[in-house]
């Protein structure tokens, strides 16, 4: 099953990645992991490993949707800018939303690649 679209759920905590398509929901959890030593950057390293993970997460995805806080997505933006370059042009739009339910992401989601779309003259059926 052929899945153009993702929208992502990221917090500090997690990153939820639907992909979907017109019928279909693929949903993948994403963790940061807790661990935490004393040795000076644990903080950052642990951090650029989730972050890490998500970009993984989202590779052959062609158009991805970026929500969350602002906070979770500029440091998300600052780490695929610096470190995943590749995987800048597939982020498509960056939305700030407050705990949606699953289906409120999707429904969001659908209606931005709609009109995006619609602007880059290159319609795909959902």
């Amino acid at each position: 099953m052929t899945m153009f679209h993702a929208v992502v759920l990221i917090d500090h905590h997690g990153a939820e990645v639907l992909q979907f398509d017109a019928e279909h929901v693929q949903a993948q959890k994403v963790k940061s992991s807790t661990r935490h030593s004393r040795s000076h950057g644990s903080t950052v390293r642990t951090e650029h490993e989730f972050y890490g993970h998500v970009c993984d997460a989202l590779a052959g995805i062609n158009e991805v949707l970026m929500t969350g806080s602002h906070t979770a997505m500029a440091d998300f933006r600052h780490y695929v800018e610096k470190h995943r370059p590749a995987l800048a042009k597939p982020i498509v739009g960056y939305e700030t939303v407050d705990h949606p339910t699953e289906a409120q992401l999707i429904a969001l989601a659908r209606k931005f690649f709609l009109k995006y779309d619609r602007m880059a003259g290159t319609p795909v059926p959902m």
